[in-house]
């Protein structure tokens, strides 16, 4: 077992057995976290008394005949807005520096240590979170382990990163308009965006509270399951938190998409993207069988509103340092929030209302089916530092532009799996979402897993770093 490429639970299960030992997994990944993160740029910390200190815990565990938890030994890395014990929460962001250090770990950073799971270290990111490139002023561009000429996308870049190349088995990211999503097309991973309000977020840097969702990247649909069933659980300081009880999915996830009723998103979704984004929509469809076409009506009414309400809060957020500290926020971002704080409060009601009824039409396409199927990205991923992206014959912004299919549908919190695809003799592969109904979580990772299982939808450790 080469814990470089393999995934968490067979890392666990390696462990477990005796097979490997959790100080020689983590030595390994720390030696290849000071191999290639110089070139790649994921990590902004690298925790290595922590993790080294873990995984001796769990050795001694393992010897003294004590049962170990469902992520023994599994190594893991956040998403710098996550809170980590004794690090500033930077968010990616200069004036955070400032910040004390946390005092204690994100919540689910908890329920992963207590199950296990040892923590790498922090990763990279766009400024406070609002981004889709992976690029960041004050901490350099996270590169793309298929083509570290291109970019991650965003804005959990460093994330995406950790993970495709090998570096870590998972990341946690977090999704606002479609920042799993985003990374885990570009950089070829199966990336899990729940529910909104299915995960707490106690602990994590917020951008836009309405709109802010954790979630986690991996290399297979089994690990996506095992991490969610990990995190799952109510939590009363995150009032955005479903009082849910935990309800496990790993044991459902082999059962694949027999029985399913599955659909392709079409008229917004098959409009201002590249081939292959629709070509790569159209053989999972295939693959699994999917012949009926639906339309979200009003999907592009809802990015538009997603980006009113998005730029609104965040603004809110952010506007005593955007007065203190102008100069010191990446100019990109600084000038974005400014012209969300200048928003007409009318026109964010407007916004809210409206996304009150795109969540009733896309609850009366769910009546109808399990699962849709639509583009995660336009493109694959563009050349790191790229400005313009060619979409649909017009010359586009390529921040504004990579997220056009997610955001819609974090708009209305639906749980979507990123699963990659890969074409021959092109290294660089593009993701599609498999889009589930609220609170079905399980659906969404079963079609994960039957894509796997036919050979579509795979996300190997990059060969450019292998």
């Amino acid at each position: 077992m080469d814990p470089r490429r393999a995934t968490a639970c067979e890392i666990t299960a390696a462990i477990v057995s005796g097979e490997a030992t959790a100080r020689e997994v983590i030595e390994t990944m720390l030696a290849r976290i000071a191999a290639l993160d110089p070139k790649l740029n994921a990590f902004t910390n690298v925790a290595r008394g922590r993790a080294l200190a873990k995984a001796a815990t769990i050795d001694a565990d393992r010897a003294a005949g004590q049962v170990l938890g469902p992520l023994a030994g599994a190594p893991f890395a956040v998403k710098n807005l996550y809170d980590i014990a004794g690090l500033t929460t930077r968010a990616g962001a200069a004036i955070a520096g400032d910040d004390p250090p946390a005092g204690s770990d994100a919540l689910v950073i908890r329920r992963l240590d207590a199950a296990g799971a040892v923590l790498l270290g922090a990763l990279n990111m766009d400024e406070y979170a609002y981004g889709f490139t992976g690029e960041n002023v004050h901490d350099g561009n996270s590169l793309n382990p298929h083509d570290p000429r291109h970019m991650t996308g965003g804005s959990s870049g460093g994330s995406a990163a950790a993970v495709a190349s090998g570096m870590a088995s998972f990341a946690l990211g977090t999704d606002t308009n479609g920042s799993i999503r985003v990374p885990a097309s570009l950089c070829g991973l199966f990336g899990l965006k729940p529910t909104y309000g299915r995960l707490s977020r106690n602990g994590v840097y917020p951008f836009c509270a309405s709109l802010d969702h954790v979630g986690v990247l991996a290399r297979c649909a089994a690990d996506l399951a095992a991490v969610y069933d990990t995190m799952q659980g109510s939590d009363p300081a995150d009032k955005a938190c479903a009082q849910r009880e935990v309800e496990p999915i790993s044991p459902h996830v082999p059962e694949g998409a027999k029985d399913l009723r599955i659909a392709v998103a079409g008229d917004y979704f098959r409009r201002g993207g590249r081939p292959e984004a629709f070509a790569a929509v159209d053989r999972i469809a295939t693959a699994l069988g999917a012949k009926r076409e639906v339309v979200f009506p009003g999907a592009q009414e809802a990015r538009a509103a997603a980006y009113l309400i998005t730029a609104a809060e965040g603004a809110a957020l952010h506007v005593e340092r955007l007065r203190r500290r102008p100069s010191d926020f990446d100019p990109a971002v600084r000038d974005r929030l400014l012209a969300g704080a200048m928003i007409p409060a009318g026109s964010i009601v407007k916004a809210q209302k409206f996304r009150t009824w795109f969540r009733d039409r896309a609850a009366a396409i769910f009546a109808e089916v399990d699962i849709v199927l639509a583009p995660a990205t336009p493109c694959r991923a563009p050349l790191s530092g790229q400005k313009l992206v060619n979409l649909d014959g017009a010359d586009v912004s390529v921040r504004a532009n990579l997220g056009i299919y997610t955001q819609p549908i974090s708009f209305i919190g639906l749980p979507v799996v990123t699963v990659p695809v890969f074409s021959e003799g092109q290294p660089l592969p593009i993701g599609v979402q498999v889009i589930g109904p609220p609170w079905r979580e399980d659906l969404v990772l079963r079609v994960a897993r039957e894509l796997e299982r036919l050979g579509i939808a795979r996300a190997p450790v990059a060969q450019s770093v292998a």
